[in-house]
């Protein structure tokens, strides 16, 4: 009798790239959610819901960091065991001039990072758009008017920047750099790379310190689908030129600067980290190697 062969098991879509856009897009999703729903807090929420009686200050930026940083631990947590959670185009293209990533996944983790973050932003709305409008009728201003409740979502420069883009530019180099240097440490096991899953809470805790040093020049996207994803949202929503192409009283076509800037500066810190510490650890590596393996020596 013929032994039954047993047709072969198709490869459902979770177990593939189809799996790690998921997981990519709910990561993002909840970061990007977490996050704006801090600035809403801090923006319109505390100030309009009678619970804060002072005007914005410290302690309103203080919830904005911890927000933002505690949206990044709980994102990672979510994804890093399917996709590595990457959550943000800057870390994967870092990733991938590193070699540590394939180039062909790219723009799949680019998409699905975008919607996530375009998602999350819709439903934050969808639960604050309450106290936006009545933030807005509060300082008689129209919704394209209104740089403080488009700010819930999206990011612009500092005043003093006036309309020079290079300030800003260099803001989203320098801290996405930062970003990815210490990304890079926190996970190169050969360092001093925490253990017990501590990965996600550490890079939580670098976001918050970007906000508290960084944050203020331009808002410290450091990610461009926390940044374009939640624009696209607002322009879409009624900010109109605030949004797209980012243009209101001292700033214009300012869209592409938390695009670009982070790309440049994601690429920026793992390389720095590859060409100035990587090699002092594997020389290091290699040495005590050679010290173990050496020539055994006779007892006298």
């Amino acid at each position: 009798m013929a032994e039954r062969i047993a047709p072969a098991r198709r490869r459902g879509y979770r177990e593939g790239l189809g799996g790690e856009m998921l997981a990519e897009f709910l990561g993002t999703f909840v970061l990007i959610l977490l996050g704006i729903g801090s600035v809403a807090v801090a923006l319109v929420g505390l100030p309009g819901s009678g619970r804060q009686f002072v005007d914005f200050g410290p302690a309103n930026w203080l919830i904005i960091c911890w927000g933002w940083g505690f949206g990044v631990i709980f994102g990672v947590y979510v994804a890093g065991g399917i996709s590595g959670a990457h959550l943000n185009p800057a870390v994967t293209l870092a990733f991938t001039v590193r070699r540590d990533f394939p180039l062909k996944k790219l723009p799949a983790y680019w998409l699905a990072q975008l919607l996530g973050a375009f998602v999350a932003a819709a439903l934050v709305y969808a639960c604050y758009h309450w106290a936006i409008d009545a933030a807005d009728a509060k300082a008689g201003l129209a919704r394209d008017q209104s740089l403080g409740t488009y700010s819930i979502f999206a990011t612009f420069p500092a005043e003093y920047f006036g309309d020079s883009w290079w300030g800003p530019l260099l803001d989203q180099i320098v801290g996405t750099g930062i970003l990815l240097l210490l990304i890079c440490a926190l996970i190169d096991l050969k360092n001093v790379a925490p253990l017990a899953n501590l990965h996600p809470f550490l890079i939580g805790l670098v976001v918050v310190a970007i906000g508290m040093t960084f944050g203020t020049n331009a808002g410290y996207a450091i990610n461009p689908a926390r940044d374009f994803g939640p624009r696209l949202f607002t322009y879409f929503e009624g900010w109109g030129d605030i949004a797209l192409p980012g243009t209101f009283g001292w700033f214009s076509s300012y869209w592409w600067i938390p695009i670009v800037g982070p790309l440049i500066g994601g690429v920026i810190g793992v390389l720095v980290y590859d060409l100035l510490i990587k090699p002092v650890i594997n020389a290091r590596a290699r040495a005590m190697e050679a010290q173990e393996e050496g020539p055994a020596t006779e007892d006298v």
